[in-house]
């Protein structure tokens, strides 16, 4: 699997993992959001997004997929998670596009495979410019969602870098505000 940051574009620049992040431009800090399809996700982006703008600082996305278990034939396997990764990197360009009109720049993206909780915390590991993790709380009865349950609270006291869950339930305009 490709662990490398997937490039916006072509004409974009993009980073490999092994790359230095920015160096020329001084932005030290990175704010971490993982991206899925959830309305609090789309929150916990734009409140990252308007920090990293007011601060200096910059955002990168995470996209993790699920490991793939269908193993009885490499190929079909390969192939399941090429297509998922395709998936994946589409998603990604969504979320980048609004990015880029909230804040003027493009975001640095990764897709990885893996438990979320690992995956996250090895991209920490391996990029030590990601200062901070953003993370979205869902508004659901059944609690604020599974990765803010295990990062947030579980795992809170542990971890390496600073945790920020913005509540799934703010409007843009008060994001603004609190931002």
């Amino acid at each position: 699997m490709n662990d490398q940051p997937v490039a916006p574009s072509p004409e974009d620049t993009a980073l490999d993992a092994d790359a230095p992040l920015d160096e020329a431009e001084g932005n030290d800090r990175y704010f971490l959001c993982v991206v899925d399809s959830s309305k609090e996700c789309r929150n916990a982006i734009y409140f990252a997004a308007c920090r990293a703008s007011r601060t200096g600082g910059r955002l990168a996305l995470l996209f993790m997929m699920e490991p793939a278990e269908f193993q009885h034939w490499m190929s079909v396997e390969e192939k399941m998670r090429e297509e998922a990764r395709e998936e994946a990197e589409d998603f990604l360009q969504q979320y980048a596009s609004q990015v880029q009109e909230w804040t003027g720049e493009m975001p640095t993206l990764y897709v990885r495979e893996g438990k979320p909780s690992e995956t996250i915390l090895a991209l920490i590991e391996e990029e030590p410019r990601i200062s901070i993790l953003v993370l979205g709380a869902g508004t659901e009865k059944k609690g604020p969602g599974p990765l803010v349950s295990s990062i947030g609270g579980k795992m809170s006291g542990k971890f390496p870098i600073p945790i920020t869950i913005v509540p799934g339930h703010l409007t843009f305009e008060q994001i603004d505000m609190l931002t």
